[in-house]
């Protein structure tokens, strides 16, 4: 019976552990949307937030998820000068 009690524990802590990388996914996204808006406008912004956030994420470890990259500034403006071109 000990061993069914620890399957439930875990695989609740899994759960747990993989709402909040999903909560956290949505706030990196919108992050990095508003990163992408700013840049459109020729404003300056940050990734700061979305590093924060990824760093977060990455710590959680979820085997099954792939850890997320760092973003540079760079690769924002890179993204938003191919839809430009």
């Amino acid at each position: 019976m000990s061993v069914h009690k620890d399957l439930i524990k875990h695989a609740a802590n899994q759960n747990k552990w993989y709402q909040e990388f999903q909560a956290l996914d949505q706030l990196r996204e919108s992050y990095i949307e508003d990163a992408v808006e700013l840049c459109k406008q020729g404003s300056s912004f940050s990734t700061e937030k979305i590093n924060e956030v990824t760093n977060r994420m990455n710590k959680i470890n979820l085997r099954f998820v792939p850890e997320r990259k760092i973003v540079t500034v760079e690769m924002v403006q890179e993204y938003v000068n191919s839809f430009t071109k």
